[in-house]
């Protein structure tokens, strides 16, 4: 049986000089996460049930916007809402969505499921291709973290679609 070898205590100091010598140490922060209540609306349905309901609750943080913003509802067990995050704001015609910033105000609200919710200022109520894969991605997404996407509602002016109802949810 071959033996294994060891390395001195004087080996291993000038090894680790090296390597000390060659990059300076990383700091690294230690952190803590939480929400910031900025405000508070009262529901008093107290219970998202339909697609409407939710778009009752989103109509005025979405209908008067003169660029694009994406919102998360995060509910809990009962899908009573717990919290509403806008999390993008785009431009007249597009907002940049991504999984981890929409799963990330979820998470910190201890959500059971989401609902999300864009407008469309130019008032057509239509979903694009990236709205759907948006939505594709956002399930999915969801799945793996163990949050239910129940709807993503394109609000306009006086109407609002549901991908859910279309049966692209």
């Amino acid at each position: 049986m071959s033996k294994y070898q060891t390395i001195s205590h004087q080996q291993l100091e000038l090894l680790e000089r090296e390597v000390s010598a060659k990059q300076p140490a990383k700091r690294v922060n230690i952190v803590s996460l939480k929400l910031v209540r900025e405000s508070s609306v009262l529901y008093k349905e107290r219970q998202i049930k339909s697609p409407e309901d939710a778009y009752k609750l989103l109509n005025p943080f979405l209908v008067e916007a003169d660029r694009e913003k994406f919102v998360v509802v995060c509910l809990d067990t009962k899908n009573q809402p717990t919290a509403i995050n806008v999390c993008h704001v785009g431009s007249l015609n597009a907002s940049i969505v991504h999984p981890r910033e929409v799963m990330k105000a979820a998470i910190l609200s201890n959500s059971a499921s989401i609902i999300v919710a864009h407008n469309h200022p130019s008032g057509h109520c239509e979903p694009s291709r990236e709205d759907i894969e948006v939505t594709k991605r956002l399930v999915e997404a969801g799945r793996i973290v163990g949050i239910d996407v129940l709807d993503h509602l394109i609000v306009c002016t006086d109407r609002y679609l549901s991908l859910k109802e279309k049966g692209y949810i």
